[in-house]
Order: structure tokens, then sequence, then C-alpha cells
């Protein structure tokens, strides 16, 4: 076994292959760049070597250095992790050239697997199903319009060699081909450094299911269960499960088996993921072969007890699976959900920033319910414009699809994360809909359900007055302090017991004494602590535990739970009357100002001043965490005035050009 091993990746992929390799005895070395000096992979490894500035082109993919840094600190393998280098054959050729062992699959097979357009010929050649479409090279726009014609709309366009939802562009049209073709060549070129791309008939109403392969040395080769990915947002995954609720035995058995033909066809080693497109019908065609290990492994993890981050290494060093196909059984369900540094609010906007509050639920592991957060970040930390916008992941097992189903929301309602846009609320949101627990779900899903944004999970009237008894508790709690402080309560002696608490617009009044709260003269059977300052409660109604993120306002609370935030305000009963007296602030008119919605880099800026554009026309392009954002024309009119250039570096509301 090896004695040391070097993990060329960053963040939590990075302390997750830690964790293993210390488990085993191993010692391990990091490697960073000047925008991760202080991450916690970085303090977790035995031993750092810094390998430049933050873009990942002068540190993260420098094959050179990384084997240089193997040397120097006398590491005998190297794990890629995912994304960067892990799919690089030549990395891979290069680790063997220098004696230094790769933890992943043979050059050979990341090169027949990596090519998207070889991939399909292949696969299709070991008998594997694949989806209808152009495998051979493009030459332009206009051969991209002629062959999707000829497959028929929609289509989607995909970089060869790209990965992770970057360079996709669903087309249902000739004038979508022409706007997306030369953009997903882009994409390609700036994340993989390829631009070649290929076409494929796009399946509607489709499922993304994928089968987790795992193979050693000596020929043999297992698949480990199916993983279910198709809530997706611009063709990146947002939450995955293990096992599919739509897969019985016979269709699972069936997809392993082609999954390990394929392995096969490429002498296959380590873990892989082959990815399928699924129809309502139950078949399932071939999309692509993932030659690493996959953001989504913790669910297979769980429900096979398996450690693949382990096994890997084990296979690098030449030993042989511990297991046959026969021996493996799944048992139970497991849910991930990735938090992104994204703003749900403001239409899935990339967000970076510092990680003012970083308080995820604690792990635990027991037999009713298990939880595990797999993470690279810190409390003070930043999330960069250079990387993903992954902050973390948060998988939680249990005996039923349900059970862990409902273990996401309460630990998502006790998921502290402050200073950044983040995606919990829409999280918590896509757990409690009716639809995703129904099992009914196709890559569509968000699209479908959320049409014009998230605006927060939908609340019904049992919750709102459990938040209207949270809020006046809160509030009686302030009035007690503010009672005890000498001159800062002009009014009763005792803090008000009778509140006026309004929520999302739904007035209530709660009464609050020693033995009980009421709202609207219903008992509300509350347990709970609360004192001023607190950040987080944890509610008890009856049998029920409700936790809550607590934020003081001017007139009252933020409060965030079960995927909505809530701005509440409390007034005492006795004059709460003269609330309607008080003037709102009108917000200032941006209607006639195109503003960068995220902080990014201007690629290209389509019009100039005295301008006349029409509603939807492309007006710029802002490139954030290495996605393309087209910005378009909310209406027609008349560009008077231009406020920044291609190449400028803007932040969040800066202003890009005005109408008249």
């Amino acid at each position: 076994m090896f004695k040391k091993i070097l993990i060329a990746n960053r963040g939590e992929i990075a302390c997750r292959v830690i964790r293993s390799a210390q488990k085993m005895g191993i010692a391990t070395v990091a490697v960073y760049s000047d925008a991760d000096a202080r991450s916690p992979h970085v303090e977790m490894a035995d031993e750092a070597v810094n390998l430049g500035p933050p873009p990942a082109a002068e540190s993260y993919l420098l094959a050179d250095t990384i084997i240089q840094a193997c040397k120097n600190t006398g590491a005998e393998a190297v794990h890629p992790g995912y994304g960067f280098l892990s799919e690089r054959e030549s990395f891979a050729k290069a680790c063997a050239e220098n004696d230094i062992v790769f933890i992943g699959p043979p050059p050979g097979a990341i090169a027949a697997m990596g090519d998207k357009i070889e991939s399909k010929k292949l696969a299709k050649k070991a008998g594997v199903s694949v989806v209808p479409g152009h495998v051979g090279e493009i030459d332009d726009t206009e051969h991209a319009v002629k062959i999707s014609t000829e497959i028929g709309y929609p289509v989607m366009m995909k970089a060869s060699a790209g990965g992770g939802g970057k360079g996709m562009r669903l087309a249902w049209n000739e004038q979508d081909v022409r706007e997306g073709f030369e953009a997903t060549k882009r994409e390609g070129k700036a994340s993989f450094g390829d631009d070649r791309v290929f076409i494929e008939k796009f399946i509607e109403q489709p499922r993304h299911i994928e089968i987790q392969v795992l193979g050693d040395k000596h020929g043999s080769i297992v698949y480990l269960g199916e993983r279910e990915c198709s809530i997706q947002r611009r063709h990146q995954k947002v939450v995955e499960e293990a096992p599919s609720p739509f897969v019985d035995e016979e269709m699972r058995k069936a997809m392993g088996e082609q999954a390990v033909a394929l392995a096969r066809a490429v002498d296959y080693h380590s873990a892989g993921t082959v990815e399928l497109i699924v129809g309502a019908d139950k078949s399932f065609y071939f999309l692509e072969m993932n030659t690493r290990l996959q953001v989504e492994h913790p669910v297979t993890e769980f429900i096979t007890d398996i450690d693949l981050v382990e096994q890997m290494i084990r296979v690098a060093a030449g030993e042989k699976l511990p297991f046959a196909q026969d021996d493996i059984t799944l048992t139970g369900w497991a849910v991930e959900n990735r938090v992104y540094a994204e703003d749900p609010y403001r239409g899935f906007l990339p967000s970076i920033g510092r990680l003012v509050r970083y308080n995820p639920p604690e792990e635990s592991h027991e037999e009713e319910g298990c939880t595990r957060v797999d993470d690279g970040v810190a409390e003070g930390g930043e999330v960069s414009m250079y990387y993903d916008p992954m902050i973390a992941k948060l998988i939680t097992w249990a005996p039923t699809r349900e059970g862990a189903i409902d273990r996401q929301i309460a630990e998502l309602d006790r998921f502290e994360l402050e200073g950044l846009g983040h995606n919990l609320d829409f999280l918590s949101a896509l757990m409690q809909h009716p639809r995703f627990r129904s099992g009914e779900i196709t890559t569509n899903f968000i699209a479908e359900e959320y049409p014009d944004g998230f605006q927060g999970a939908p609340v019904d009237e049992k919750l709102r007055k459990r938040l209207a008894a949270v809020a006046g508790f809160a509030a009686a709690a302030h009035g007690d302090r503010a009672r005890r402080i000498s001159g800062q309560l002009n009014g009763p002696l005792q803090p008000p017991a009778e509140w006026v608490v309004e929520i999302d617009g739904v007035t209530h009044d709660v009464h609050i004494d020693l033995d009980d709260v009421s709202v609207d003269g219903e008992a509300m059977e509350l347990a709970m602590a609360y004192a001023p300052g607190d950040r987080m409660v944890e509610a008890e109604f009856g049998g029920d535990t409700l936790a809550v993120k607590i934020k003081p306002g001017r007139y009252g609370f933020s409060l965030t739970t079960r995927g909505a935030r809530h701005e509440v305000r409390t007034l005492p009963k006795y004059f709460a009357h003269l609330a309607a007296h008080m003037i709102e602030k009108e917000p200032p008119d941006l209607s006639k100002m195109l503003i960068c919605p995220m902080p990014g880099l201007v690629t290209a800026l389509h019009v100039g001043e005295g301008d006349q554009v029409e509603e939807g026309q492309p007006l710029a392009v802002i490139e954030a965490m290495k996605m393309e954002n087209i910005l378009r024309a909310e209406k027609a009119g008349v560009v008077s005035s231009v406020s920044a250039a291609e190449g400028d570096s803007l932040q969040a509301d800066d202003v890009i050009l005005e109408f008249e």
C-alpha cells in the first residue's frame, strides 16, 4: 500500500479523499492556489504545496508542476478528484512516465470515454444503446444547422470534452442553434481546452440515471446500483438519490450489465460512472462515461456501505476487489443536495463573497437515519469567481425514501449560511414538492415547476400560525430585555402580552403568557428557548420540531424555515393600529437600466449608444464561474448611454447601459 499520496484538487473533494487516506494510515499532500492558501484541505493534509495564482490554468491545471510536487514530497500516487486533470489522458500518461501511480482508470480508457464523439461509437460497438445523433465533427454554424434539421428538433449541442453541465445548449429551433453553437464551442474551449461540438436528439420528458461501476486490475468489474440525477438546472445536477424511484430490479440489471460491458471494452479499472438518458417507457440510452469519481458518489456509498475512495486507492495499489457482483446489496435510501453559491431569488445568478456565517448540520450515523456533510470551506472563508460555485453537499440516509427526504428538510432548516446568496431555501422547496416526493420527475422538473423563477416555498396556514407564535415569543423576549434596561421601555412594567404579528400580508393576534402561547385564540403548545441574539431556535409544537433561523429587524424579525424567508412585523397590540399611518418607502426605478446581475466579466457587448433594441434581443454577455450568461432586453427601446466595455470586471448591480 502507498505511504503517501498527493491530491491534485481542492475544496470538498480534496477533503473527502484526505479523510479516506487518513483512515487507511496514508500520509497526504495537498496542493493549492494563492486563493486557497487558508482552505480546509490545506490544513487537513500532512503537507501542502503552492501551485500558483488563482486561475485554474495557472495552478490546478499545471500537470508538470503537480508531478514535480509529487517528486519533491515523495508522494507515490496522485488522486485527481473530479474536474481539473481528472479526465486528462495526458496527465495519467505523464504520471506513469514519472513512476507515479494515477489513482484512476488507465489512460486508454480515459481517452476512449473522454471524447464524447468516439465514446458513442465505441458504446454502440459494445452493444450499448445510444441516442440518435451526429457523432462526427461539425465544421461551422451552418453545418450545425443542417445537422440539427436532419436529426429533428429539439437537439442538444455538447462540447466533446465537456462535463459538469458546462458546454451544453438545448436548441428547439434553427435560431437557437445559430445563437448557441459558437457559445458552446467557446465554453468547451475555455473549460476543457477543446472546442469540438457534437449534436444529438434531445429525449423529451427524460430522466437522467447513472450506473456506478468499479473494477480492479485483475479483470473484476461490478456495478453498484444506480443514481437518479434528474433534478437539474442548466444541465447542472442539483439533487441526486440512490436508488432511483423509477428503476425496478430487471431494469437495474439490464443497465448494470451494459455499463459493465462498456467498461470491459476499454479495459477499465477504478471507479467510473456510465450516464444514461431514460425515457418514460423505461428505454435507456448511453450519454457518456465519466472516468472518475462523481460528485454524487456519497449516495452510493450509503446504500452499499462501500467507501469508493478507499477502493480506488486499493485498486491503484494493485489489490483485488474484496467482493463480487452477487455480494452487492442496496440498503435503504440516500439523498444528496448540492449547496451552491447562487441566489434563487434572483434567477439563480452566481454569488461570490465571504462566508460570514457557516454552520452546517452535525453529522450523525444512527439506525433510524444518517446525516453527512461533505465540504471544503470554513466560516470566514471566501467563495471566489475562479472555481465551481458548490459550497457543500448535504447527504441524508434513512431506511425509506420518504424518511431520507424528511431528514433533508429538517437538516436544511438547521444549515446556517450567511454572507452570500445560496440555494438552501430552494433545496428545501424541492424536497417538499409533491411531484418530487411522488418520484414522478424528469430533467425538465425545475423548468416546469418554477417557470417564473423561485420566490420561496409555499406556506400553509398551519405553518404561518406556528411562525406567528415564534415571532410573538421572540418579540416578548426582546420586550423583557428592554424592560430590564433602565429607561428603555416606556409603558407597562411587564413586556406586552398581546401582539399583532403580520406574516406575508396576513395579520395574527398572538397572546403570550407564562403558561401558553395562542394565535388567533388557538393554543399552539409551543415549547422553545430564545434569548435576544440567538440566530437559531428549535420550536417544539406538540410532537413536531421546527428549526427556524431568526434575525431581528427594524419592526420585527426575518424568519427562515421550510424553504422560505418571511419578513415578519411584530407590534404590541395597544399601538399596532398606528402602523396603518406609516409611509411605505418607494424603491428606485431601474426599468431604464441594464444592471449586472452578478459579479463577472463582460465578454461581449452587442449594442452601442443610440441603437434601437427589441424585446428579447441579446445586449451583453457576462461570464461568471466559467458560465456565459446572456443578458437580453426586457422591452423595446433606444440605448442612451453605455457604462461598461468588453473586458470589464463588474460587480453585482453595476450599471451596464441605460435606455432613453
